[in-house]
């Protein structure tokens, strides 16, 4: 058995816990040309954040459309405003401050979530994170992906893994929560690789996980590698089997925040079985309970 997001929302808050995907207007040292132009071979133009808000409307225009979205199931529960798009800690304090205070500032906000790189996270920054971590809690969700080299090479990453480990050791001493995103089935990898990328996220300190399937969309350099045949995508059955493996590898305090990831259906080239979202996660919760 694995601690799930949902259990670690009602341990932590006593309620029902949605997040409000949102677009900070960021972008990447991959994109700004600091260490490259392209992006990250996998990563989409919108850096990721294919369900936030954004269309660079204000952020309480956000945060109202972004309620709205779950107003019918989310009766009394509260909300955590997620900086998902690029990277959210890529810029100063005086930037970053106003924006992550106000996204915090509600009732209704029982903490802040940020989807960032381990090598944009300046001192600055750091301090500014504890700060309004004795607030309300803040979880840091740092992009490793894979531990592996040649794959950090291929993928584009631009940081070795190292850096990744400072930043959570980094991260942990201010007692903010560290979310680790892991992408299974990235080219060239085999089920031993992804689990060795697991267990070092677990050494490295990880309070959570978040596991992705690889996807292949519209738009990406990854698109053009898998159209000339340079690699396949993995089957529901495999990513199952790899998945139920790494989750083995957790103890039982690091929360399990993601067990999937889903790509927008208009941008998805590959694998197409993972557009039904619905029968994926049955299939992903069955084989995970027995």
């Amino acid at each position: 058995m694995y601690t799930t997001l949902d259990e670690h929302y009602q341990a932590r808050f006593g309620c029902k816990v949605y997040k409000l995907a949102l677009d900070g207007g960021f972008t990447c040292p991959n994109r700004d040309g600091r260490l490259d132009t392209r992006g990250c071979v996998f990563c989409s133009p919108r850096g990721g954040g294919e369900f936030a808000e954004g269309g660079c409307a204000p952020l309480r225009q956000q945060l109202d459309r972004a309620k709205a979205r779950v107003a019918a199931k989310n009766r009394k529960g509260k909300y955590i405003p997620y900086f998902q798009s690029f990277t959210a800690t890529y810029a100063s304090r005086a930037h970053l401050e106003p924006l992550f205070r106000e996204a915090m500032a509600g009732e209704d906000v029982v903490a802040l979530a940020l989807g960032t790189r381990p090598d944009c996270l300046e001192e600055e920054v750091l301090d500014l994170l504890e700060e309004l971590n004795r607030e309300k809690p803040v979880y840091v969700e740092l992009g490793l992906q894979t531990v592996h080299p040649a794959t950090v090479a291929y993928i584009r990453r631009g940081y070795e893994t190292p850096v990744y480990t400072s930043a959570v050791q980094a991260l942990k001493a201010r007692g903010i929560h560290v979310v680790t995103h892991i992408i299974l089935g990235l080219p060239g990898e085999d089920e031993a690789m992804m689990l060795e990328t697991t267990r070092q996220a677990v050494a490295a300190g990880t309070d959570g996980v978040k596991f992705h399937l690889l996807h292949v969309l519209r738009d990406t350099d990854l698109a053009k590698d898998y159209e000339m045949g340079g690699f396949s995508c993995l089957t529901m059955e495999e990513y199952g089997h790899i998945l139920k493996n790494c989750i083995a590898l957790l103890p039982g305090h690091v929360v399990v925040h993601r067990i999937t990831g889903d790509g927008a259906k208009r941008d998805l080239i590959a694998p197409l079985w993972s557009a039904d979202k619905k029968r994926v996660l049955n299939y992903l919760n069955r084989i995970l309970r027995t």
